[in-house]
């Protein structure tokens, strides 16, 4: 059930962890199929073990219909967010470490280079502190979301989104590449940062049928 879609998820998680963005077996990857089921990879497994029959298959209301694993502990925030937000199909993760770090000190990522809104939609708001394992996870990530693809969670980590599940890997490689090219323009000096009008311009370039191969 799903092959294909376990696949891609698999194939998404060693992304993240060759960009640098999990370790071992933090944060999680889920998406929504077009049936309504919500795939999640497991909870505490290294993601180089993993194999497709690893990822667990639940309805939107948390019931498991495939897998003998334990689900990820954040499956109710998943599946928050996923409820409040009919247009995300794809929810990931992370403890990325540029991103987590910009939330320890500031309230916003503020839009310094085209990639965060290319990818992100604009400047990235700092949700209020969530533990791992809650369903305050989901609350704040969908409160401060703003229209965006990327929240970052104070003392925690990051969550993105996507109504693929490209968009919201794309999200998460693209914030921690923001993320980590302003704390270095920080150190050096006061960063430049992109107007409304220029933030409005790179998130038209990066619209589905204007960038990629169709």
């Amino acid at each position: 059930m799903y092959e294909k879609e376990k696949e891609e998820i698999l194939h998404a998680a060693l992304a993240l962890k060759e960009y640098r963005l999990i370790a071992l077996s933090g944060g999680n990857v889920s998406i929504r199929t077009d049936k309504g089921h919500v795939l999640v990879t497991p909870s505490g497994m290294i993601y180089d073990s993993m194999v497709p029959s690893d990822i667990v298959v639940l309805d939107i209301d948390g019931n498991i219909i495939e897998g003998t694993r334990k689900v990820s502990v954040d499956t109710e925030a998943i599946l928050y967010i996923l409820k409040k937000l009919p247009e995300v199909n794809s929810v990931i993760h992370t403890h990325q470490v540029y991103a987590s770090a910009v939330g320890l000190v500031m309230d916003v990522l503020p839009a310094a280079v085209t990639t965060l809104p290319n990818a992100c939609l604009g400047p990235i708001n700092v949700a209020p502190f969530s533990s791992a394992a809650s369903l305050e996870m989901g609350i704040m990530a969908v409160d401060y979301l703003n229209n965006k693809r990327a929240v970052i969670l104070k003392n925690h980590g990051v969550i993105t989104v996507g109504s693929t599940l490209k968009e919201a890997l794309y999200s998460a490689v693209y914030l921690e590449d923001a993320a980590k090219t302003y704390i270095m323009a920080r150190i050096l000096g006061n960063p430049v940062l992109l107007t409304e009008e220029q933030v409005k311009e790179a998130v038209g370039k990066f619209k589905p049928g204007t960038y990629g191969q169709s």
